[in-house]
């Protein structure tokens, strides 16, 4: 696969993708195409562009189930007290920054 950036004159900047298929995929891109009324490009843009929309949602989106979604909820407005160990972390930290001044 080949990409070539081509800058326009205006200020659209565009990119070139090229990319070897087999005569029977070419056909079928032209058919699916043509049923769309739309042309080979146009719809491989389209195509290519759901595609990696779906991929980039997939890795990025989390998805939870009802009773996680409560559960995450719940953790948010009742979140668990703190530690003992980070409660003395704290207070260490503290008596360390006074002890520095």
């Amino acid at each position: 696969m080949v990409a070539e950036v081509t800058h326009m004159s205006t200020t659209t900047t565009t990119a070139r993708l090229e990319a070897r298929i087999s005569t029977e995929l070419r056909s079928q891109l032209k058919r699916a195409a043509e049923l769309e009324g739309r042309t080979v490009t146009d719809f491989v843009v389209s195509a290519v562009r759901s595609a990696a929309q779906q991929a980039i949602e997939r890795a990025e989106v989390v998805r939870l189930s009802r009773a996680d979604q409560e559960c995450f909820a719940q953790a948010l407005l009742s979140p668990p007290g703190r530690a003992l160990a980070l409660k003395r972390a704290y207070t260490r930290r503290a008596k360390l920054l006074r002890s520095a001044d």
